[in-house]
């Protein structure tokens, strides 16, 4: 059958002379993979542009549950970025982005809302300010984690000041193991988690290298619940470029 869904590109792979392996998360069946022929060719006829990482797309798909590869009849964009592509730090931001994606998405399964939220935290991301785009990873992993079951609430207070990575809450003691962030760095976190929308980011003052630290205990984080999670790819050039 035929179906319409909205989709946001999380990984291309070259797949013979001029076809992709494409996997999309989409709004009507979750995490997909999608044979695409024919695509990197030169000329009008080519369509390799649409598939870049971090795409967004109205596709008209073939789906079939019993299949591991599907097929896109047609596909364009549901919304063309301003100045995530031509921007450095914006674009590796997405692709930290949609590569958390790809490691917490396990299963094939429909998640609207988790959809949602990643279409409009892209659309949100091409039109951040130099602030707000500094701030935004974290933003973003903190905000997704929810979507995962592994939600922080915002317990921070001078009672309890230490953010234990292993059970995810904020403690008054440091705990017997290494997974935990002290005060200041459990305070910038709970700052974060007050950020409603992304346009609160502005108010967030980090430097470089307290970004870079939250960034990296976050991945810590991730890795303690989510099996097989390991390092992200995108991270080292995120503290690089992140001041």
């Amino acid at each position: 059958m035929i179906y319409h869904t909205n989709g946001i590109v999380l990984k291309t792979i070259k797949y013979g002379e001029t076809s992709v392996v494409v996997n999309i998360f989409t709004a009507l069946f979750g995490i997909q993979s999608y044979l695409v022929n024919g695509v990197r060719t030169s000329g009008k006829s080519g369509k390799a542009h649409f598939f870049q990482p971090t795409s967004m797309l109205e596709l008209e798909v073939y789906h079939n549950e019993l299949k591991n590869l599907q097929r896109i009849k047609e596909c364009k964009w549901s919304y063309l970025y301003r100045n995530l592509w031509q921007d450095v730090i914006k674009n590796s931001v997405a692709l930290y982005m949609t590569e958390l994606l790809q490691k917490g998405l396990k299963q094939p399964e429909t998640n609207s809302d988790l959809f949602s939220f990643c279409e409009d935290a892209f659309v949100q991301l091409d039109c951040a300010n130099e602030t707000v785009t500094a701030n935004y990873p974290l933003y973003f992993c903190l905000n997704l984690a929810q979507f995962f079951g592994l939600k922080l609430e915002d317990t921070f207070s001078p009672r309890r000041p230490i953010l234990d990575l292993q059970d995810g809450t904020f403690i008054e003691q440091p705990p017997p193991h290494p997974y935990f962030l002290e005060m200041n760095n459990s305070f910038c976190i709970s700052q974060l988690l007050k950020a409603r929308h992304p346009n609160d980011l502005d108010q967030i003052r980090l430097n470089k290298t307290i970004r870079k630290e939250l960034l990296s205990s976050l991945q810590t984080y991730y890795s303690l619940h989510i099996q097989d999670f390991g390092a992200l790819k995108t991270l080292p050039v995120l503290h690089e470029l992140l001041s």
